[in-house]
C-alpha cells in the first residue's frame, strides 16, 4: 500500500512541475540548489529535492525546446516573406 502512495505522490510532483513557467521553474531550482549547498537538510530530503530539481530541469529544457521550435518557425516564415518580396518588381510594391 505504501508503494502505491509513493508512486501517486511522485506523479503529483511531476504534474506540478509540468505546469510551471520557465521563470517559476528556475526560481524553484535555485531554491533547491541553495538548500542542498547549505547541507543543513537530511539526506532523504536532499534526495527528494534532487529528484524535484531534475524534474524542474526537464521542464525548463522542454520549454526552451518549444521556444526554439517557435523561433525557427518564425524565422522560416520571415525568410519566405523576404524571398517573396525579392522576386517581385520593386516598383509593384508601391502601386
Amino acid at each position: 500500500m505504501q508503494f502505491k502512495i509513493d508512486i501517486m505522490a511522485n506523479k503529483k510532483k511531476e504534474t506540478n512541475t509540468d505546469k510551471l513557467s520557465f521563470e517559476e521553474a528556475i526560481k524553484e531550482l535555485t531554491n533547491i540548489v541553495g538548500k542542498i549547498e547549505q547541507g543543513q537538510i537530511p539526506l532523504q530530503d536532499s534526495l527528494e529535492q534532487y529528484e524535484k530539481g531534475m524534474a524542474l530541469i526537464k521542464q525548463c529544457r522542454t520549454i526552451l525546446h518549444k521556444a526554439e521550435e517557435r523561433i525557427e518557425k518564425i524565422s522560416k516564415e520571415q525568410e519566405t516573406e523576404n524571398s517573396d518580396h525579392q522576386e517581385k518588381d520593386p516598383d509593384e510594391l508601391f502601386k
